[in-house]
């Protein structure tokens, strides 16, 4: 049965790994430096074995972004998914700061209270970028980093620190529209089927969460994850870089370029796959993912 702290639409899901997952999800608090109160929490764990895995999800996401890749990660590893600090069912305590150094301290205070051991770290998409970040400032705790289509090569000009009122209101608005958010997700798959009505619903369910809007206006407003540079030499782990042939959401230039940037790297195109590979094709990720972490 799912947990009370999750909105009451999630009953509206159909798919059983969506299903499956919901009933998985646990809550606990995690205290950190970033308020006095301790922060809940949102987070899977399944499995049992040797290193863990632990997957962090995209931009305005959950740990629902997983539901078909980690049952099959979990087969054989201990395998865990968090809710980002501002995204997914994760409380968003008022005056927290939601930034990119605060999802990273979050996270490093959720690994210490949960795991405490070393992981192999898996990003998707902005989730790419939290782990390159995490990896960079904790590189003691990643035995090895594994990075899908993700975001944080490239450096942008911070323009959502023009999101004043209204304004943050209307873009978080924007982004709440159904119909908008069916084309996001249309767009992120080569196959249109799975941009199904479960994957909508998935999809949509944290923004039932208080402050779901303010958290997101903060993110953006803060600037997020900026490119990482020459930083990126500095990642000494074996890395993975899966990405999707067909990617629409990021494209495909930056693969090439993360691969060239990062030593100890190896891409793995993922072809008749879009932006999301690990909801497009989880089988075909999970087997480049259990061989890479057997082999390496």
């Amino acid at each position: 049965m799912p947990a009370n702290f999750l909105p009451t639409s999630i009953a509206q899901l159909t798919e059983s790994t969506s299903i499956a997952l919901a009933q998985n999800i646990q809550q606990t608090v995690i205290t950190t430096p970033l308020s006095p109160q301790p922060i809940a929490t949102t987070y899977v764990k399944q499995g049992t074995g040797n290193t863990p895995i632990l997957l962090i999800h995209g931009f305005d996401s959950s740990v629902f972004e997983y539901r078909r890749l980690l049952p099959l990660l979990a087969e054989k590893n201990e395998t865990w998914a968090v809710d980002l600090l501002g995204f997914g069912f994760t409380e968003r305590l008022a005056g927290l700061p939601f930034s990119a150094k605060a999802i990273g301290t979050h996270l490093y205070y959720f690994w210490k209270t949960l795991i405490s051991q070393p992981v192999i770290l898996i990003g998707a998409s902005m989730g790419g970028a939290a782990a390159i970040d995490f990896t960079l400032n904790h590189p003691q705790l990643v035995k090895q980093l594994i990075l899908i289509d993700s975001a944080g090569f490239a450096i942008t000009s911070n323009n959502g620190k023009f999101l004043i009122p209204p304004l943050g209101y209307l873009a978080t608005s924007f982004l709440r529209n159904p119909k908008i958010r069916q084309n996001i997700s249309l767009n992120a798959y080569f196959d249109k089927t799975f941009a199904s009505v479960d994957a909508q619903t998935c999809a949509a369910l944290h923004l039932e969460m208080p402050n779901w809007n303010q958290a997101l206006i903060a993110f953006t407003k803060s600037g997020g994850y900026c490119g990482f540079g020459e930083k990126l030499s500095q990642i000494q782990q074996q890395t993975l870089i899966l990405w999707g042939k067909q990617d629409r959401i990021l494209g495909t230039a930056d693969a090439e370029k993360f691969a060239k940037a990062i030593a100890n790297s190896e891409l793995i195109w993922i072809p008749d796959c879009g932006h999301v590979p690990h909801l497009e094709k989880p089988q075909i990720s999970a087997q480049h993912i259990l061989k890479f972490i057997t082999n390496t």
